[in-house]
């Protein structure tokens, strides 16, 4: 029994070494006084709103629009996303609520 958890421990430990490395990875590469590449400027430029469309594609694929109930659920709960996001401009709110408003139309709407 000793030996599983410290193997458990061990493997932990190993994982969360190579998970903080491979996020401080990219500071290592490109982080000093050296001027960003146009590369990885055009990256954060473009990359977050294309992760978004993916995002948005990937939540949508499934839905039916000719049997009930039409997506409706779904068409809902993106507007009130997109309707919090353009009031508040939070992103959790928007996405913490829209998740919510979801969960409540399939439990006890649709």
């Amino acid at each position: 029994m000793a030996g599983n958890a410290l193997h458990a421990i061990l493997l932990i430990a190993v994982m969360a070494i190579v998970t903080a490395l491979l996020r401080c990875l990219p500071f290592f590469l490109f982080g000093g006084k050296r001027k960003t590449s146009p590369f990885i400027a055009y990256l954060g430029k473009y990359l977050p709103y294309a992760m978004m469309g993916m995002l948005l594609i990937y939540c949508y694929k499934g839905v039916s629009l000719t049997h009930a109930p039409f997506g409706a659920p779904e068409l809902l709960a993106g507007l009130l996303v997109v309707l919090l996001h353009i009031w508040k401009r939070n992103s959790l709110l928007s996405i913490g609520l829209g998740t919510v408003c979801y969960m409540l139309l399939i439990q006890f709407v649709f």
